[in-house]
């Protein structure tokens, strides 16, 4: 799936992203890299990454808001839990965080369910995603 990404560009790095930020398994960090390394405009990047990533976090959000809490905390319990005792514990601050694996999906998620205020959800995800991508796009090129 990777090459696909890759051959079809700003798209691929779309879906990537996009799908990297919902809770299925997979990365943009390496169509990020390819296309930076092949030429690509960094600021370009960043903002279709950005902009893909925050969308996959606005899903999260939403299923989030309108799950079913039971049948969520009973999918994967451990990591739920997790997440909500952080977030309850930094409260909304915590979405900076959101770009982490393994937590930052769940942390997306929890927000819905406790109905963060979408305006602040917006604000503090997309600094976060942002700001990991143009780290990262400093260190490739």
């Amino acid at each position: 799936m990777g090459g696909l990404l890759l051959d079809i560009g700003q798209t691929g790095l779309f879906v990537s992203a996009f799908f990297s930020a919902t809770l299925l398994p997979m990365g943009s960090e390496v169509v990020l890299a390819s296309l930076l390394l092949s030429g690509g405009s960094p600021v370009s990047l960043i903002i279709i990454a950005t902009v893909a990533n925050v969308l996959g976090s606005l899903v999260n959000y939403a299923m989030g808001y309108w799950a079913n809490q039971g049948w969520l905390k009973r999918q994967k319990p451990g990591l739920m839990i997790s997440a909500e005792q952080r977030f309850r514990r930094y409260g909304r601050w915590s979405l900076l965080l959101a770009w982490v694996p393994i937590i930052g999906d769940p942390l997306t998620l929890i927000a819905g369910v406790l109905r963060v205020n979408l305006l602040w959800f917006l604000l503090l995800v997309t600094l976060g995603k942002a700001l990991r991508y143009i780290v990262l796009s400093i260190v490739i090129v």
